[in-house]
């Protein structure tokens, strides 16, 4: 593969479509799922993302045509990720109602030895991967491409969010390249493995153990902004031809992991049909939406995909970015308002600088302001926006993301002990003083 960031790969279009594709002519059988024989001899096998009888709308599933089927692996072992992996938040642990942010994580001297599972480090997590609730959010740190190694992951989907190299996931539906600006979506269960083209990495991954993200509802938006399903794409069915090659699959099941190896290629689907898929969005795509008039606008626009919770317009996970945009409101405070959230959030910072912490906040670093935790504009940032010449503004070269969730987020002892902890994060607001008058 070369070096250049275009990707040049095929795709399907859409999110949550009725895809169809064949990577041979004549491997998709016609009007039927699973005939007697299927085409080529291979073996249809359903994977199924929601229950049988979830609401048509709602549904999830893909039918696979493969060369072997999945079940057709050795026995599992025990097997410890060489990361900081945790799933669920320990709610026994106290955590002082504070904000916290993390500098950058910096790549480990022995990166080029660590894969996208051995390098996954989780800094904060909520839920319960067994009642299908809550969200974990991680950072990635890896050099080494998988090979002849996948994952799939029984507990939840996965979302990542590449901040520093290029990905290559190959899937069992084909294969996705996303670069920084870019994020992909993995739904539960399916395999999938993790390539470095630009050596070492680092990126998010929200890993959802609640309801599959979906496109929010516009409302009084209309029909037609934020992401739109068209600029979602879908791999084209891809098989490895070296079937025969052997593999280690490593399996997330109840948070904990196990290993198994397989004689064979586990991306041996010649061809697949179904609305359960895994894609990827370039976030340039998304129509953003704004005030024209005065007054900062709620967050919430700016959502991307949302995981619902049993509370309607209360998510499981919200995925929202800020990304470049015109300011244009008068007589406004432009950046974020001070906040106190019933919702918790956790931020990343892909590239560029945040509007409301232009000093403090670095790409690659991570900020957590749990529910009802105040935050909001550092000193520099207020004084800055209260003085401003309110001209037309491009907030450009940025891109920010929050993972939101109803649940609150539990730090993990990676998180507080080992990762870069930002200890005077506070005192960005020591020097807001008194202003009554």
């Amino acid at each position: 593969m070369s070096s250049s960031h275009t990707d040049q790969r095929q795709y399907q279009s859409g999110f949550g479509n009725e895809y169809a594709t064949e990577a041979v002519p004549g491997a998709l059988p016609r009007g039927r799922n699973s005939p007697q024989r299927a085409p080529f001899d291979l073996y249809p096998e359903l994977i199924s993302g929601s229950a049988f009888t979830a609401p048509r709308h709602e549904n999830r599933r893909s039918w696979l045509y493969r060369r072997r089927p999945s079940v057709v692996a050795g026995r599992y072992q025990p097997y410890r990720a060489g990361g900081d992996w945790r799933t669920g938040g320990d709610r026994t642990q106290a955590i002082a109602p504070e904000p916290l942010r993390w500098h950058p994580l910096p790549l480990p001297a022995n990166a080029a030895d660590i894969d996208f599972i051995d390098g996954m480090h989780t800094l904060a997590a909520n839920g319960d991967a067994d009642t299908q609730s809550g969200v974990a959010a991680h950072i990635y740190l890896a050099g080494r491409s998988m090979d002849r190694r996948a994952f799939v992951n029984a507990d939840a989907e996965m979302l990542l969010v590449p901040q520093q190299g290029r990905l290559v996931i190959t899937s069992e539906m084909g294969v996705l390249e996303i670069k920084p600006g870019e994020i992909a979506v993995v739904p539960r269960g399916v395999v999938f493995k993790v390539a470095l083209p630009d050596g070492a990495s680092r990126g998010y991954v929200c890993e959802n153990y609640g309801a599959q993200f979906r496109l929010p509802e516009l409302g009084p938006i209309g029909s037609n902004g934020l992401a739109n399903a068209r600029d979602f794409q879908a791999p084209v069915a891809a098989f490895e031809h070296e079937g025969a090659m052997p593999y280690e699959l490593v399996k997330k099941f109840g948070g904990h992991f196990w290993a198994a190896p397989t004689s064979h290629s586990p991306f041996n689907v010649v061809a697949w049909h179904g609305n359960l898929a895994p894609v990827k969005y370039d976030t340039a795509n998304f129509m953003t939406i704004g005030s024209i008039s005065f007054d900062h606008p709620d967050p919430s626009i700016f959502t991307v995909l949302t995981s619902p919770s049993d509370t309607p317009g209360t998510a499981n996970c919200d995925f929202v970015i800020f990304p470049p945009r015109w300011l244009v409101m008068e007589n406004t405070f432009r950046p974020p308002w001070y906040h106190r959230n019933v919702m918790s959030e956790f931020m990343g910072l892909v590239y560029g600088e945040y509007d409301a912490k232009p000093g403090g906040f670095k790409p690659g670093g991570a900020s957590l302001h749990n529910a009802m935790v105040p935050h909001g504009p550092d000193e520099e940032a207020f004084e800055k926006a209260s003085n401003a010449d309110l001209k037309p503004q491009k907030l450009d070269n940025t891109l920010a993301f929050m993972f939101e969730s109803r649940w609150r987020f539990i730090p993990t002892g990676f998180a507080l002990q080992t990762a870069p902890l930002d200890t005077d994060y506070a005192d960005c607001w020591a020097g807001l003083k008194d202003n009554f008058r």
